[in-house]
Order: C-alpha cells, then sequence, then structure tokens
C-alpha cells in the first residue's frame, strides 16, 4: 500500500466528496513504551526516543528513529490495539528517518562528529535479517528521507544543521545543505547513480547557505522541500532538476499569548513573522502543506496550503493554537518564542475524505482536518498525542494513525517515550474530556488542581488552577452536563482589585455565602506561606489565615491538597508527611471559623512502593469525607490512584502537640481501570481533583502540570452516584 493515497484533482471534486469524517473520528486504541523494544537485560532507563515513524506497505509494521540510542525501533501492529515490539536495529550513527519498501529498510544516518565536518549514509537494511545489506555515502548530514509512489527513487534532505549556540543561531553556517536522489532498482539502491541536488542561490534568506529540512514526493515523481531557516519551499521537477522556488513569506498573528509569564492571555500580535516551515507535505501535485514551526527568527505558529506557485491558498494564522488553548494545551513556557511548534503535517485519504494531520510538538496534540475544500479546512477534532509528537504516519487502509513522540523523561520520573495508534471509526471522540470551546472570550486554563460542586445545581462545578499560572491564580466554573464537559468562566482570584500573585491553590470549598474558601500549598524557602484564603464571588480575596505557629517547625512544601467545608469548621488535607508525622501516616488539618483554633488527625495511606504516597484532594458528601490518596508514579509503575472515605463521625480533631487519632478509611473506588481505558494513553500520575454535585454524581479531574514536561492531558470524567453512608 503507498504511504499516501488519493489525489485531489480539483477544489470542486473535493467539495463533492462525501464527508465520513463527519460519523467517524478517530480515537486513541494503543499507547507503546519504546522501552519495550529493549533487549533482556539492557538498562531500560537509558534515554531513548520515538522521532520520525513510518509503516510498512501492508501497514502492519512501524518503523521509527530512536537517536538517543542509535537505534531503529520496529513494531508489530498486526493487531493495532495490542502493539508488539519487534526489538532494536544498531545504526552505528543517529538515524533521522526510515521507510520500508517492501522486505527492505532504507534509513538516513547521522554520522558527524561536529556541525562544521557533517557526514551521513543511507542504508539499506534486510528486514527479515536485520543486517545492512548496502550503505550510500550521502556527504554531509540527512534529515527526512521520503519514497517515490512507485518505488522507483529515494529523495534525501542532507541539511548540514547550524549550531544554534553560534551567533544565537543565526544564518549562514557552513557548509551548506542539499539534497541528494538516488534511483531504486530491483528493491535496491543504486548509490553510483545518486544525483547531488544543490540548493544553494535559491532563497532570499541566507542563499549561500541552504539547510533543506523535510522532503515529500507527489505521485508525479515531483519532489517538495522545505527549507526551514531560509523560510524558503523548493520544487524539484522529476528530472531531478529544480523547477520552482519560493519564499514562504510572513504571517502577521492576533489573539496570541506572547509572554511567558505564568498566566494565560491570547490578546497579544506578531506582524510579519516568517512562516519557517518544518515539516511539508503534498496533497495531490499541485498542493502543499507546511507545519510552520518557525525557528531562530521567531514563532509563527500555524500551517499554510500553498498552490505549487507559492500562492497562499489557505493561512491557519494562529486559529489552532486557539484551539489547542481551548483544551488546556496551551505551553505557557513556549508562549513567547514559538507557542505550539507546529512540527510536521501528514496526509491520508480515508473512504473519501482527505485528512490532513498537523502535529504540534510543544502542545502535545495532533490537528486534524478535512480538506475537502482547501481553502476552508475543517478542524474536526485534536487528538492528544503523548509528550512532543515528532512524526506521524497515516494509514488509511487500516484506518490507523500512528504518532511518535519523541521526549523521554524517566530521568525525572516521567513519562517515557511512545508511538501511540489512533483508529477512525463511528462514535464520539473521547478526548478532549473538559474544553472551554464556545466560551464568548477565549478561555485559557490548565493545571486543573481541586473541585468543588455547587450546592444546588447539577453538573456545576468549580475548579482551580494551581502554582503553574502563579501569577494569575483563577477559579473555573464547569458545565459538567455536557460533553465533553465545558468551562463556561474564569474568575481570577484577586488582592487589592489586581492578580493575588504566587499562589499554588490545590483545594476549594464553598463559603454558603457565594463565595469561597481556597487552600495554598507553600513553601517557606521561597517565603510562601501554606494558607487559607477568603474570597467572595467576585475572586477578591478577603481574608488570608496562616498556619499556626505550632506547626511551622515540622511543616515542608508538601502542604494542603484539598480543603472541605463542615458545619463551620474547615478541614485540610496535607499531601506528604511532615516531620512530626508517624511513619505512612498524614495530617487531617482542622481549622474552627468560630473559635479560630486549629486541631489535627491523622490519616494512614496505603504502603509505599516506588516514589512517594499522598493525598491530592479533600470533600464532603453526606456523612462521609472523600480523599484522594496516589503515589506519585505513572504508566505500569503507577500502583495506587484510589478514592477512600472516612466517617465524618470519626473525623474528631485535637488540639495540636497532643497525640493524633487515626482515622479510619473505606477504600471506595480504584481509579486506575478508569485512567488506562478513558483515552487508552498511559496511567497519568495526578489525579487531583475530586467532588460530589448536588445530585450525588461523582466527578473526577486530573492535573496537567501545564503542559510542562508532560503531555499535557486532563481527564475529567464521572465515577457515576455517590451512595451516602446512612444508605
Amino acid at each position: 500500500m503507498n504511504r499516501r493515497l488519493g489525489l485531489l484533482t480539483s477544489a470542486i471534486a473535493l467539495a463533492a466528496a462525501v464527508p465520513a469524517l463527519a460519523e467517524q473520528t478517530f480515537n486513541r486504541i494503543a499507547s507503546f513504551p519504546v522501552t519495550k523494544n529493549m533487549a533482556a537485560g539492557e538498562d531500560t532507563a537509558r534515554a531513548t526516543s520515538a522521532e520520525i515513524i513510518s509503516a510498512s506497505e501492508d501497514g502492519m509494521t512501524l518503523v521509527y528513529s530512536d537517536s538517543p540510542l542509535g537505534v531503529l525501533g520496529f513494531v508489530d501492529i498486526t493487531d493495532p490495539r495490542d502493539p508488539k515490539p519487534l526489538g532494536n536495529v544498531a545504526m552505528d550513527g543517529e538515524p533521522t528517518t526510515a521507510v520500508i519498501i517492501g522486505d527492505k529498510v532504507f534509513v538516513g544516518v547521522d554520522t558527524s562528529d561536529s556541525f562544521t565536518a557533517p557526514s551521513g549514509a543511507l542504508r539499506m537494511i534486510d528486514l527479515k535479517t536485520e543486517q545492512v545489506v548496502t550503505s550510500c555515502d550521502l556527504g554531509g548530514q540527512p534529515d527526512s528521507v521520503a519514497k517515490a509512489k512507485d518505488d522507483s527513487f529515494l529523495a534525501v534532505a542532507i541539511e548540514n544543521q547550524r549550531d544554534e549556540d553560534v551567533n544565537d543561531g543565526a544564518l549562514p553556517q557552513m557548509p551548506a545543505g542539499y539534497v541528494v536522489k538516488l534511483p531504486l532498482k530491483g528493491g535496491a539502491v543504486d548509490c553510483a547513480a545518486m544525483q547531488k541536488i544543490e540548493m544553494t542561490g535559491l532563497a532570499e534568506i541566507a542563499p549561500e547557505d541552504p539547510e533543506p529540512e523535510f522532503v515529500d514526493i507527489n505521485d508525479a515523481g515531483e519532489i517538495v522541500v522545505s527549507l526551514q531557516e531560509n523560510n524558503h519551499i523548493v520544487v524539484i521537477g522529476a528530472d531531478g532538476k529544480v523547477a520552482s522556488h519560493f519564499s514562504a513569506g510572513t504571517v502577521s498573528l492576533e489573539g496570541i499569548d506572547t509572554k511567558s509569564d505564568g498566566k494565560l492571555d491570547f490578546t497579544g500580535k506578531k506582524d510579519d513573522v516568517a512562516r519557517e516551515p518544518d515539516g511539508v507535505q503534498w496533497i495531490g501535485t499541485d498542493l502543499i502543506a507546511t507545519a510552520n514551526e518557525g525557528d531562530w527568527q521567531g514563532g509563527s505558529r500555524g500551517w499554510t496550503l500553498f498552490d505549487r506557485s507559492g500562492k497562499v491558498v489557505y493561512e491557519d494564522a494562529g486559529k489552532l493554537e486557539r484551539a489547542i488553548a481551548e483544551m488546556g494545551h496551551f505551553p505557557d513556557k513556549r508562549a513567547k518564542s514559538k507557542g505550539v511548534e507546529l512540527e510536521s503535517v501528514e496526509y491520508g485519504l480515508y473512504g473519501d475524505t482527505p485528512v490532513l494531520f498537523v502535529v504540534s510538538e510543544r502542545a502535545s496534540v495532533i490537528g486534524v482536518y478535512d480538506i475537502s475544500e482547501p481553502a476552508q479546512p475543517q478542524l474536526l477534532q485534536i487528538l492528544p498525542s503523548g509528550v512532543s509528537p515528532e512524526g506521524a504516519i497515516a494509514i488509511p487502509a487500516r484506518n490507523l494513525l500512528a504518532s511518535a513522540n519523541e521526549a523521554d523523561l524517566g530521568e525525572d520520573g516521567g513519562a517515557r517515550a511512545h508511538v501511540m495508534l489512533y483508529e477512525r471509526a463511528e462514535g464520539p471522540a473521547a478526548y478532549p474530556m473538559i474544553t472551554s470551546a464556545g466560551a464568548a472570550e477565549p478561555i485559557g486554563w490548565g493545571a486543573l488542581s481541586g473541585l468543588v460542586a455547587d450546592a444546588t445545581t447539577p453538573g456545576k462545578l468549580y475548579a482551580i488552577s494551581d502554582s503553574f499560572y502563579a501569577m494569575q491564580p483563577a477559579i473555573f466554573e464547569i458545565d459538567a452536563t455536557r460533553t465533553p464537559a465545558r468551562i463556561v468562566k474564569k474568575t481570577v482570584v484577586t488582592r487589592g482589585g489586581q492578580p493575588a500573585q504566587k499562589l499554588d491553590l490545590e483545594g476549594i470549598t464553598l463559603d454558603g455565602e457565594g463565595g469561597f474558601w481556597l487552600a495554598s500549598e507553600g513553601n517557606t524557602a521561597k517565603l510562601v506561606p501554606h494558607a487559607l484564603y477568603h474570597v467572595d464571588a467576585k475572586g477578591e480575596i478577603k481574608d488570608e489565615v496562616a498556619l499556626p505557629q505550632a506547626l511551622a517547625g515540622s511543616e515542608t512544601r508538601f502542604g494542603f491538597e484539598g480543603v472541605a467545608k463542615v458545619g463551620n469548621r474547615l478541614w485540610m488535607a496535607v499531601q506528604r508527611e511532615w516531620a512530626d508525622d508517624a511513619k505512612g501516616q498524614v495530617k487531617l488539618l482542622s481549622y474552627d471559623l468560630d473559635s479560630k483554633e486549629w486541631g489535627a488527625a491523622a490519616y494512614p495511606l496505603e504502603p509505599k512502593g516506588e516514589g512517594w504516597m499522598g493525598l491530592s484532594e479533600l470533600t464532603v458528601h453526606g456523612d462521609l469525607a472523600y480523599v484522594i490518596e496516589r503515589d506519585n508514579l505513572l504508566g505500569d509503575a503507577a500502583k495506587v490512584k484510589k478514592i477512600f472515605s472516612v466517617p465524618l463521625a470519626d473525623l474528631t480533631p485535637v488540639k495540636l502537640g497532643e497525640p493524633l487519632p487515626v482515622v479510619a478509611k473505606t477504600e471506595v473506588r480504584d481509579l486506575i481501570p478508569e485512567l488506562k481505558s478513558a483515552t487508552n494513553g498511559y496511567v497519568l500520575d495526578k489525579v487531583e481533583g475530586f467532588a460530589i454535585d448536588a445530585a450525588g454524581t461523582g466527578f473526577v479531574v486530573t492535573d496537567n502540570d501545564g503542559v510542562d514536561d508532560s503531555s499535557g492531558e486532563t481527564l475529567f470524567w464521572s465515577v457515576g452516584a455517590m451512595v451516602p453512608a446512612s444508605n
């Protein structure tokens, strides 16, 4: 099966295509950690990656490049819901891109000693024996590899990339890059007939130093090349000569967040930003799609459809980024530079529907577009895709899509690199599970860390954001009666009319008067106290309660993680053990709003395995207090993500300094099965919010860490009716 199917002949013909995706959606069906491809006895703590991914012609095998390990990884997807490891093949260098033709794999391998002395090879590997059959010296550092639709030749972008630490990464930095065309005869590469195609003298920016980034080949045998740093597109004819070229041009952006400042503000703009396209893809023979990552001249935050003359047919201009922000995936730490960083594009014809996939590296999502009308693409959905997706491959013959996620955060206890699989089928989209789409004004959100339900309206909830947005802490109103749930209002927490800064809000409860009590986790070492804040309905802080001196000597930075109001007493769940706690126990602190007295009880944690164990939430319903207890592990390592209950009758505080009574707890629900099945990703670690609404229905939310070294996924779901203890 050819990698990309179908030919878009004209906008009129495309507009007449049956809109199959109106009734069908893509959903993730499997997540494959690439550590599974490591051999027995190999150190699985070593950094890995899944970068550029391709599929065999029958769509049953995936191959991805893993430059940290210097290997190609192979995955059997005969059963796409249960991918099987086929192991790694060492490349004696850094593999960049591999494609499969028949039983041969062709891979570009970077063997460079330095930026100034680049080198590389195109190696042909026998898929059965996993042995290198042929190796062609490419004379420079290869990046992208593409194959002709009729398997008659390969094209390789020889980037000879720049050193970003030299002169702020500005061009020129010699030597120049170029493109190589390699004929294939009888399924084998003909090194002697290699054709070098120069790219110098074409671009307006550093014409003497072209840096080809990505190549793709259409049905006519024409090669399209992106020169990212040069902001240029080149078309090479079937004869191997430059047929045309044009500047990728500039774009003006409005409604974007331009400051990495701990808050989300989509009112900024930038004028005349160079597109600087990374991934490039033919759509038929007359249209070219680019993912405009931006680079040393800035971030253009969008994607573009050009015709072959360079005329812009469609410009996204940040619309996808704003849609990404609505689902909580905007990476604020990248706001001042390249935003969501659209990395690559992939095309497939699914039934009668031409689909373009736009991969966002920093937001860790994939936009799915129906491009039946090229001038008016329709954003169908946005898929979650692990941490930092680099490449994707469409497999229309099997209704599949696969993505490769390059980031490996295992060294810091985070997610490993993954290959993820999606299937197009009838049914609703499983993700997002919560969004602010449809709000009158753009509502940016993320890092939801606590929940509380409205006292009278079923399905009405409130959430708060944690320290990731410390410069703009906020309360979010949620309509959970809709699917996905909708964030309909954002109320910034203020002090003296200005955003209250440096708060780490982790708990929220109703005050019974239209306002809220908020619990903030502090860090004394940074002069940020653990504290309770009383705010009115507008979010203005009216009262502040700090920890008493009696706790000052034992507290740590792992403080309040939930707050609940029982009568005129506040109860707070402390996340982890403090210095004066018995081993395996944490405090449930209380504060009497009338007497201003503090008290406490002890909560027994589950046995600790790897990582740590602690509390993430506290809520009250009927005669019971509920807590979320969890470890800080994710994926297969996660063992405890559970809801427990404690009878309110047993929740009796004693004065600080006295021996603490240990409450009895009952397991109510193990959340790990739902964390696995919700979107078929790996188990997320931060289950942080739980609330029971006015109808007695429980809701759970995860904290996405503000899309910082995380997948950015927020899971929000109902756990059904919570039966009161009296029943």
